[in-house]
């Protein structure tokens, strides 16, 4: 009840108004950021993996289908080779070697027919009536005359029936004739029908002129119609380049958006087609999706409560301090009243009022002056600087609480004590191993061992190889890369190396880099004092800090600590 009636004022609701903003500003703003870059990065890969998956499914499989043309026609081109015109012109012998095919392929092989030049059946084994039939006037007797050997289309034939031919011309005492065989539709057709994925992926065959080759002739399947203007640009644009796996995302003419991945069959007369719904092919990458905003809604929502909940707490306590401070001022007056009880009460208040916040600036002056000659006889003396002592005791009482609040928060405690530097750096490497992991950066260790302990202050050389082991994964980027910690002893120091293999400091930059407010890093990226503080604590113990670093190879950093190291050593900046 009372912080509701605290938000009535304009001042405190106006404040509420404004940290509830600030709070949602920098908690949701990268949220939302970073959710967004890590769904489009995710994004453009999972459909990268998606897209090449299905055009290495359809390269096998038009390979599987080219080996499959390949095989029957190899078949009837060793047939016609190894027996003569006369030995497959008796249909019994024809029947027989039907037959072996079937046995060794199974009922691929359909029929075989011997055709003289003139388009006449001379000999035929199958299970139709087809002897004596005459193919003078069909497509794929003109064309295996023309070029010897022939896969057709798919057409229906004398039979009626939907089939393909395998063709191969031979020529015997200047006679020539022709050597055919029927394939299977219906085991072709599975070939290429088997390619399936998802709910809605399926693939079919066309010809040059856009009709189908693997499905009934007269009844396409669901969703394809080969008047489609999608399949006539995958006809144009294949047959231009009949050698690659095109993968395509087009709307079709209901406006639903479906992957094509095309390849050429035959030398390239037939189109082999798969295809799918986005929809469904990206079925877990819309989920992904669904499950990011829901995920993201609810961050934000619980934000927005944490920032409403905690903005009414902070406002609530800046009030409550407001008011207290409101009643201590009512306090001082009423203690003003009291203490004015006098004409000369009242004007000595008066006259101390303004000096009482310049006594204690004037202290430490006061007591430079008592020093000179001229006090040091004062009967006074040791009275005022039991005062000056006082006041500089209160203060240094305040440091001492300054210093105490510093040490809790910042750890930079300088008490000296033994320490070994090779457990130091493991410990470093633990706190950053995880950095590392996430930036690819592998950690190699080179330790001597048997290192003398170095009496030193803990909390300033973890300040220092914390700094150092930092820039140097920053250094490598996100790209990766080897970070080097080795320890040796060398004269009369130890001797810790930090060595990246990240892109390294230009030589114009190196005297520089131990200049406070000096980086290289980008705006917002770094303050420029890490390698000044490193710089101030080494020398301080009587060590030396220098670098060595070549562009485009990385860089190395040496940290020399004295054995027996003493607080307010000198040293010289390299």
């Amino acid at each position: 009840m009372v912080a509701t009636e605290r938000l009535i004022n304009p001042y405190y609701r106006s404040l509420y108004r404004n940290i509830i903003l600030t709070i949602i500003s920098v908690s949701v703003i990268p949220l939302v950021i970073v959710s967004v870059t890590i769904y489009r990065q995710f994004s453009t890969s999972y459909r990268q993996k998606v897209t090449e998956h299905l055009g290495e499914m359809v390269h096998k499989h038009k390979q599987n289908i080219d080996g499959f043309l390949s095989e029957k026609l190899s078949d009837i081109r060793l047939m016609a080779a190894n027996f003569s015109l006369e030995k497959l012109s008796q249909e019994s012998f024809l029947q027989e070697r039907l037959a072996a095919l079937q046995l060794n392929y199974g009922p691929v092989f359909v029929d075989l027919g011997v055709v003289n030049a003139a388009g006449e059946q001379v000999a035929y084994a199958g299970p139709f009536r087809l002897a004596k039939a005459n193919y003078s006037e069909a497509d794929w007797f003109r064309q295996t005359m023309a070029r010897q050997q022939y896969v057709s289309d798919v057409f229906l034939g004398l039979r009626k029936l939907p089939h393909f031919i395998v063709a191969v011309r031979n020529e015997s005492q200047g006679e020539k004739w022709i050597l055919r065989a029927t394939i299977d539709f219906v085991a072709f057709s599975t070939l290429v029908e088997s390619i399936s994925l998802g709910q809605t992926g399926f693939a079919f065959i066309l010809n040059a002129d856009g009709k189908l080759q693997t499905t009934a002739i007269k009844k396409p399947p669901p969703g394809v119609s080969p008047e489609e203007p999608i399949y006539q640009e995958l006809l144009i644009d294949q047959f231009s380049d009949a050698s690659d796996v095109r993968v395509t995302i087009r709307p079709d003419s209901t406006n639903r958006k479906y992957i094509y991945v095309s390849s050429s069959l035959k030398n390239g007369e037939w189109l082999l087609v798969y295809q799918q719904s986005a929809a469904d092919a990206l079925a877990d990458l819309n989920r992904t999706f669904f499950i990011t905003t829901v995920m993201m809604g609810l961050g934000s929502l619980t934000i927005v409560g944490t920032a409403v909940a905690l903005s009414k707490k902070i406002v609530s306590k800046i009030a409550a301090a407001d008011e207290e401070k409101q009643m201590m001022n009512q306090k001082v007056v009423e203690t003003g009243k009291l203490a004015s009880v006098g004409e000369l009460a009242a004007g000595v208040a008066h006259e101390i009022n303004n000096p009482v916040a310049i006594m204690v600036e004037e202290a430490g002056w006061i007591g430079d002056l008592l020093e000179e000659e001229e006090f040091r006889d004062n009967r006074n003396l040791d009275e005022l600087k039991r005062a000056i002592a006082q006041i500089q005791s209160q203060g240094k009482r305040c440091k001492e609480i300054t210093h105490k609040l510093l040490s809790f928060a910042r750890k930079t405690d300088g008490t000296l004590q033994a320490v070994d530097i090779n457990e130091l750096l493991d410990e470093m490497v633990s706190l950053e191993s995880q950095r590392a992991k996430y930036g690819m950066v592998q950690i190699n260790k080179n330790y001597q061992q048997d290192l003398p302990a170095l009496k030193l202050s803990l909390s300033e050389m973890q300040q220092v190889f914390f700094n150092l082991i930092n820039n140097a994964i920053d250094a490598m980027d996100n790209g990766g890369g080897v970070l080097t910690l080795s320890s040796r002893r060398e004269a009369g120091h130890v001797v810790v190396e930090v060595a990246d293999t990240g892109k390294g400091i230009p030589e114009a930059n190196l005297a520089r880099i131990f200049d406070p407010f000096f980086t290289t890093k980008a705006v917002g990226k770094g303050t420029g004092l890490g390698l000044s503080i490193c710089y101030g604590l080494i020398d301080k113990m009587g060590g030396k800090i220098q670098c060595r670093s070549s562009v485009g190879k990385g860089t190395t950093f040496s940290v020399h600590i004295p054995v027996a190291s003493e607080p307010g050593g000198q040293g010289s900046k390299p």
